[in-house]
Formats: structure tokens, sequence, C-alpha cells
């Protein structure tokens, strides 16, 4: 009974990228899926809190262009490899998204990059 005290201490240190990966290989081994044990069991009360707060997919909204259009136009283009015209157009039709459906690490690194370059950036 220590035994699983001190496994599930040591779980519950992980991040959530780590148990992703934990539960893919766990998947692999035993040749079972975590979504057939979750439906099994049933969701757990405020499941849906702790779901929200996981969000491992985010959408990158340009909000604004902070005065600074011609430089956000360039970043945009080279994020999104947009030619100049199509980035041109979303630049000037802020709010737009930039990136949908990426994960956490690169919204961030693109929302860095935008409001460098001055723009205003929302993750959604």
């Amino acid at each position: 009974m220590a035994d699983i005290a001190k496994l599930v201490e040591e779980l519950s240190k992980l991040t959530v990228l780590e148990a992703a990966e934990l539960a893919t290989a766990l998947e692999e081994e035993w040749g079972v899926s975590a979504a057939a044990a979750v439906a099994v069991a049933g969701p757990a009360a405020g499941g849906g809190e702790a779901a929200a707060e996981e969000k491992d997919e985010f959408d990158v909204v340009l909000t604004g262009d902070g005065g600074k259009k011609i430089q956000v136009i360039k970043e945009v283009r080279a994020i999104t490899g947009l030619g100049l015209t199509e980035a041109k157009g979303l630049v000037e039709g802020a709010p737009k998204p930039i990136k949908e459906g990426v994960a956490k690490a690169e919204a961030e690194e693109i929302k860095g990059k935008i409001e460098a370059a001055g723009g205003t950036v929302e993750l959604k």
C-alpha cells in the first residue's frame, strides 16, 4: 500500500505534457485506451473544470496592430507563410485568427513574436 501512495505522489509531480506521454505509453504497452477506462468509471465530480484548465490546443487571434502595422504584417508573414496581400488583409481585418489548434508552447511563442512587433494577441 505504501508503494501505491509513493507512486501517486510521484505521478502528481508530472506536467500535463508528461502525463499525456505517460498515458500514451501505457496505452501502447497494455493495448487499452484511457478514454475507455474513463467511460466505464464515469466522469469525476468537477472534471469539467479540470479539463478546461488543461486545455492543450489554442487559437492565436490577432486583436490589433498597435500602430505598427508593417512590423506586425512582417511577423504574420513569417509565422503563417502567407503572401504580402493575405497577411496585410489579416492584420487590417483584426480581430482574426493567425493560427488555430496549436499547442500551448507554440501559441505562447507566436504571441511573444507578435507582441514584440507591436501587435496585440489573444489566446483562446
